[in-house]
């Protein structure tokens, strides 16, 4: 056991700690291992520690590990990633980050105490829907190249950006945790799993700014890969509560290599701006990804969040000039209340088959302030909103889809409502069981192939 007040931390939330809290994980890496213990009843205020291999750092009841809200006290800084059409993942600005491992092996954080990300003292502007932020604002946790990670019980809260990211760690559990961030906070996604292999997420709680649960590969992760196949597979995620103001579950978006192996079941999705997704934007490819038995409430948002309510959202769309593919998707037990319809869209003919939708049942409601009537194609070079009526499923240029015991109910219709299945260029489609009616029957007939 090291105490951090053993070291010096004083505790009091004003202080800044990251001298005795780092100096306590050293000692504890220096004698091969053991628990750092950030004790109860107290706030430790901090800026970059960094863990090593061997070290638990354990958070009691009453525990609190702050993120200083000054710049100049986070040592571990990452600069803007400038991407092939010229734009930066972050800007020039460089990022900081507040929990650190690089190169760990058998590093662990658990414990009932409270991790504080700092998100509100980098809010530099407010339009009433979102935040505008520095820059400078710090990833919570960002571990990379690591081996044996756990993260078991903790409280996160108030992430600034992408609040748990891992990348390129294999082995790695995390359960039972909860992330509560600020709903307007930008990036504030929940758990990145970047490159990452044998992954087991289970039990947890998310409310996250941004998406909740998202597989990546992401650019300056591939880049500095060396020789390791920087992939993100073999990944389980079961058991989980979340609300977002973007996608709940999602593979992809950030896709230069694989995205592959991956299960997502047994979860509650409410109040999110998109549910169930696999986002195909760059040259990778996503496949063999399950969804099962899972609830979802999806609602519109302000444009400056990502999802206009799509309950399962699966798309193959260019970032820039090229695209991969999405291969074998299945979607099964599940049930969807929402403002928005099930959309299955590739900007280019190919790059979606094998998709199976089983057992969906979609509830079309509007709850919401905000009007329906366009897709949100974003990343995207072209029209990022374009023109698109609300059908309940909505299929185009799909290979080879199987829709079996699907069911649309309009429990509201829109004026922008329209078909209950609409299939466009979907060669081999296979459609059985198909229950529900078109939004407005005396126009429109309920099903069109297309």
């Amino acid at each position: 056991m090291y105490n951090v007040m053993d070291f010096g931390a004083v505790g009091d939330g004003t202080t800044d700690d990251t001298g005795p809290v780092q100096a306590a994980v050293d000692a504890c890496a220096q004698a091969g291992g053991g628990r750092v213990v950030i004790p109860g009843g107290h706030v430790f205020r901090t800026g970059t520690v960094t863990l090593r291999s061997h070290v638990e750092l354990h958070l009691e009841h009453g525990a609190t590990l702050a993120g200083s809200p000054n710049f100049e006290d986070y040592s571990v800084r990452f600069g803007g990633v400038v991407r092939n059409d010229g734009s930066s993942s972050w800007g020039d600005t460089p990022t900081t980050v507040l929990l650190n491992a690089e190169g760990a092996r058998n590093v662990s954080v658990t414990g009932s105490g409270t991790i504080d990300g700092a998100g509100r003292h980098y809010v530099t502007g407010d339009n009433g829907h979102i935040y505008e932020m520095d820059q400078r604002r710090p990833f919570t946790v960002y571990f990379r190249d690591c081996r044996n990670v756990t993260f078991r019980d903790v409280t996160i809260v108030d992430g600034a950006v992408w609040t748990l990211r891992l990348s390129l760690c294999d082995d790695v559990l995390i359960h039972g945790i909860r992330i509560h961030n600020d709903l307007k906070t930008p990036n504030s996604d929940g758990i990145d799993l970047d490159c990452c292999r044998r992954v087991r997420i289970s039990d947890c709680d998310i409310v996250a700014g941004d998406d909740a649960i998202c597989l990546k590969a992401c650019l300056e992760t591939v880049e500095n890969a060396g020789e390791r196949e920087a992939v993100c597979e073999d990944v389980t995620v079961t058991g989980c509560t979340i609300t977002t103001t973007s996608s709940a579950l999602i593979a992809g978006v950030e896709d230069q290599t694989a995205i592959r192996n991956v299960v997502f079941s047994s979860c509650v999705i409410r109040q999110s701006a998109r549910g169930l997704a696999v986002r195909l934007a760059e040259g990778g490819e996503v496949a063999n990804v399950l969804f099962s038995d899972i609830v979802v409430e999806t609602r519109f948002f302000h444009s400056g969040w990502w999802g206009r309510g799509e309950p399962i959202a699966i798309m193959a769309v260019p970032w820039t000039d090229r695209c991969g593919t999405i291969r074998n998707v299945r979607v099964r037990n599940v049930l969807c209340r929402s403002e928005n319809g099930v959309l299955v869209l590739a900007q280019e003919p190919g790059a979606i088959e094998g998709l199976v939708l089983e057992g969906v049942r979609v509830e079309i409601d509007r709850w919401s302030r905000w009007e329906g009537g366009h897709a949100d194609l974003r990343p995207r070079r072209a029209e990022p909103f374009p023109a698109m009526p609300t059908d309940a499923f909505h299929l185009e240029n799909v290979q080879g889809a199987v829709l079996r015991d699907c069911e649309v109910v309009w429990t509201r219709r829109p004026d922008d409502g329209r078909h209950a299945l609409y299939a466009e260029n979907c060669p081999g489609l296979v459609n059985r069981d198909f229950r529900g009616e078109a939004a407005h029957p005396s126009r429109e007939v309920p099903v069109v192939l297309a």
